[in-house]
């Protein structure tokens, strides 16, 4: 199945609104850094919006969108292990937030999929 240009500026869409939400409401995303990476969880949740928006710019634009879809499924990979973390840290919560919690990670599969569907549809290479 191939993506069209109104994906690709759903994608991208997405993610830039993903990362304006790092900026705007930082704490549920400062929860989800995992313990083992250095700093303070701010500086991971503002890296990593700026990140979203970056490469969210960057499909929703003819000019970069194979490369910034190929960064797109890179990017939905290197979230997983914040996206098991918080599934991790919400084991004890209500069932719903469990839920949500969980469906988050087979969620990853479907993201890295449609990513890269949007950089096969920009066609080869210039």
């Amino acid at each position: 199945m191939r993506a069209n240009p109104s994906s690709a500026t759903v994608l991208g869409g997405l993610l830039v609104a993903a990362g304006v939400a790092h900026f705007v409401v930082p704490r549920p995303f400062d929860a989800m850094v995992p313990r083992t990476l250095p700093g303070p969880p701010r500086t991971w949740t503002r890296m990593s919006g700026l990140a979203e928006i970056a490469v969210g710019a960057a499909v929703a634009a003819p000019a970069t969108r194979r490369v910034g879809a190929l960064a797109a499924a890179g990017l939905f990979v290197a979230v997983f292990p914040a996206n098991v973390r918080m599934a991790y840290d919400w084991r004890h919560r209500p069932a719903p937030l469990r839920a949500a919690a969980l469906a988050r990670l087979p969620l990853q599969a479907p993201l890295v999929l449609w990513a890269l569907r949007v950089r096969r549809a920009a066609g080869p290479a210039a």
